[in-house]
């Protein structure tokens, strides 16, 4: 399994995931990026429509609704209302959990 070796900080970035991919899959790095896209545009898909996508063993994206609040400007402290929304959220599942601690 190909390991990034960052020299920098200790993320990855979209062309990074794309390369390690492609070298991952011994695909082009081309369809490498055409399947990474297309998982992000369906997974936003689903998420709009109210569904969970579940990867047995890695996790669950789902998006978690929270209520209309009250909250303050913090420049002038003056009252405002904050509108209710949907934020996208990441569940991670037993399998990735043990990996990422064994």
């Amino acid at each position: 399994m190909p390991h990034l070796n960052l020299n920098r900080s200790q993320k990855v970035n979209k062309s990074e995931l794309i390369q390690a991919i492609a070298d991952e899959a011994e695909l082009s790095k081309r369809a490498a990026a055409e399947f990474v896209n297309a998982f992000v545009s369906v997974v936003t898909q689903e998420l709009k429509d109210g569904n969970d996508v579940t990867l047995v063993g890695f996790g669950t994206f789902h998006a978690a609704q929270s209520a209309e609040c009250q909250g303050r400007n913090p420049k002038t402290g003056e009252p405002l209302t904050i509108a209710a929304r949907k934020t996208p959220k990441f569940r991670p599942g037993k399998a990735l959990k043990d990996a990422v601690n064994g």
